[in-house]
């Protein structure tokens, strides 16, 4: 007979919007039984999964977020996989045969590797995607340590963070993308072409505007790839960084809405069009803070925000403020210099037709700049013409530029103009941040000021 178990409040999946939704519903609703439901009995650190590969992180034990964050709140933790859902019985089906019975469920079943299907199932001849459980990074890991030449296919945050990696691991290193620039769909061509130059200095070989047209393999092993230009590169392993896909085959299944990109429909309270089934993360669909368009926009932070307003109304909407759509809020680094994007950069904001203005300030981020450490920073706020609202912002600079951008990513979520900036008070610190007498993000925003200014007189 199969095991039936209880709940008020179900999730499937435990990644971070998962494990936050579960932990945060238990701090708004206390008395209710929270279960989380997930396949595997660790789970990662997504956006550090590149750095197991060098010598960063180097091991995938030390890239674990314990279950404790879940537990510790009060909410549950099965090891299990739900199959099927009876949404008028409000029942859940696991693989063990387990029935979980519940008032309110939620998906955060999170995403899987983009693998073209023409080379699909390649893997075992060498072709690799980045998978995000521990099994599977402990394979690919072991499967390309003893290799030397690796080829990179993707210029995206995952395919040059990787590439980086088993550069500085001693490998040969050759990045292949269909775009003109590196991180083109995060920063500006100033922004890249800084980020192109420190791949070269590291030695990385970058082929653009190039499209894969084969994978060359001598039986169960990669000799090569072949570009549609002819060209051909040895390689003794390929690692694909081409982005990842909403994993939502269950929801599709029992007929839930998806949406443009394949992620389930929901709303500003990441409701599904089915009473009491809410999602969020990767599986949700997604929604541009500016354009309002559609996006593939897949990160921790935005699934984290998600999961946050989703148990927040769960049982009811306390106040008229729900997920207002991802602000696109990146960071990374590159060698000893990190790259930030937030919002809409300029070449995305004149595509849309949107009338804008730029203003641009580098300086040092510590003062004086003959401080140890010091490093030339660069930051870019994008901004509407009329009214002056920031619209987006780009940074590259010291490790200061990762919480620099959550800074940005306020001002654009809280839609202030760049005139609001020209009086705004900021802690500084010689040790920590750019001179108060030039603050970057103030700097640039006098900078469109001036060029408004000047257009109207």
């Amino acid at each position: 007979m199969n095991e039936k178990i209880s709940t008020d409040i179900l999730i499937i999946g435990g990644g971070p919007a998962g494990m936050v939704t579960a932990s945060t519903a238990k701090s708004y609703y206390p008395n209710k039984e929270v279960i989380l439901v997930r396949k595997n009995k660790e789970a990662m650190v997504p956006c550090a999964i590149p750095y197991i590969f060098g010598d960063k992180l180097g091991d995938s034990s030390k890239n674990i977020v314990p279950a404790a964050k879940v537990t510790e709140s009060g909410a549950k933790m099965h090891f299990d996989e739900i199959v099927d859902v009876d949404f008028k019985a409000k029942t859940a089906t696991a693989a063990s045969g387990a029935v979980y019975e519940y008032d309110k469920l939620v998906f955060a079943t999170g995403s899987e590797p983009n693998i073209p299907c023409s080379i699909g199932g390649s893997q075992s001849c060498g072709v690799h995607a980045v998978p995000k459980d521990r099994d599977g990074i402990d394979a690919l890991k072991k499967a390309v340590e003893d290799k030397q030449k690796a080829v990179i296919i993707g210029t995206g945050f995952i395919g040059i963070e990787v590439a980086v990696e088993l550069k500085e691991h001693g490998k040969e290193v050759v990045v292949i993308g269909e775009q003109d620039r590196v991180l083109q769909n995060a920063l500006d061509a100033e922004f890249s072409a800084e980020a192109e130059e420190i791949l070269a200095v590291k030695g990385i070989k970058l082929i653009k505007n190039a499209k894969l047209k084969e994978i060359l393999c001598n039986t169960d092993k990669t000799t090569g790839v072949l570009l549609e230009n002819g060209e051909k590169i040895d390689t003794d392993f390929v690692i694909l960084g081409i982005g990842y896909h909403p994993q939502t085959e269950l929801a599709q299944k029992l007929g839930l809405r998806v949406g443009k990109k394949k992620g389930i429909w929901v709303d500003e309270y990441m409701r599904t069009e089915e009473k009491d089934v809410f999602a969020v993360g990767d599986c949700a669909s997604k929604q541009h803070f500016i354009t309002r368009k559609t996006t593939g926009v897949m990160l921790a932070s935005t699934s984290t925000a998600e999961a946050r307003i989703c148990a927040a109304s769960l049982y009811k909407i306390e106040y008229i403020k729900g997920f207002s759509g991802t602000i696109a809020i990146f960071s990374t680094m590159i060698g000893d210099r990190a790259f930030a994007s937030v919002g809409i950069t300029e070449e995305e904001a004149l595509a849309e037709n949107m009338d804008i203005v730029t203003g641009t300030f580098e300086g040092m981020d510590k003062h004086p700049a003959s401080l140890a450490g010091c490093q030339k920073q660069k930051v870019k706020l994008i901004a509407t013409r009329r009214g002056a609202t920031i619209i987006g912002g780009q940074i590259s600079g010291g490790i200061s530029a990762g919480e620099m951008i959550n800074v940005i990513g306020l001002i654009i979520e809280n839609k202030m103009s760049a005139y609001s900036l020209l009086h705004l008070q900021v802690a500084t610190h010689p040790l920590l941040t750019a001179a108060p007498t030039a603050y970057p993000i103030i700097k640039a925003a006098e900078a469109i000021d001036k060029k408004i200014y000047s257009c109207q007189n």
